[in-house]
């Protein structure tokens, strides 16, 4: 079977070829990629320079330097899935957001329609236009954003009563709040 690879896949391998790490790991020389040129260090360049050490310490080199690489390939990678593309926003003349002012005046106009509401349900909880039932059931579907099937196994009811018995709430409310004006 023959394997099939994206665009990117492919992008990726030879960029991993291509990679410090890598040209370092399938060479068996010790090997150093500068923005100019490459240079390999060789075992024999290496007890040449250094003649009081031998082949096993050069091994080790090696090995020290294989990792080195490794990890600074595996932090680039890192990095890299939490860089965010921007191209394309070059041209963008406009940013999403809006001025804090008129986030503050939404704010304080959500704040007052949260007290106004919170004043009519209450005086409708004392109307007497809900029944108890339905109160507790808008509480909890409303307030603390319970589903019709939550409220229902609370209750050891089917989610369909709970769901009518909402909505006649709702349909009360309406029917309140439009003969208030």
């Amino acid at each position: 079977m023959f394997s099939t690879k994206n665009k990117s896949e492919v992008t990726e391998v030879q960029n991993y070829r291509k990679s410090d790490y890598a040209i370092n790991k399938n060479s068996p020389n010790i090997v150093y990629r500068f923005h100019n040129e490459i240079i390999e260090i060789t075992l024999e360049d290496y007890l040449k320079e250094n003649p009081d050490k031998t082949e096993h310490d050069f091994a080790e080199l090696k090995a020290l330097s294989d990792q080195i690489y490794y990890e600074q390939d595996r932090a680039e990678s890192a990095q890299t899935r939490k860089d965010v593309s921007i191209h394309g926003l070059e041209e963008t003349e406009h940013c999403a957001t809006r001025a804090l002012d008129e986030e503050w005046e939404e704010r304080v106009v959500d704040i007052q329609n949260r007290k106004y509401a919170w004043k009519a349900l209450e005086q409708l909880f004392t109307v007497g236009a809900l029944t108890e039932v339905q109160k507790r059931r808008f509480r909890l579907y409303v307030f603390q954003g319970l589903s019709t099937r939550q409220i229902g196994r609370m209750e050891g009811t089917s989610h369909q009563a709970v769901a009518k018995s909402i909505n006649l709430a709702i349909a009360k409310l309406k029917k309140y709040f439009a003969a208030q004006g």
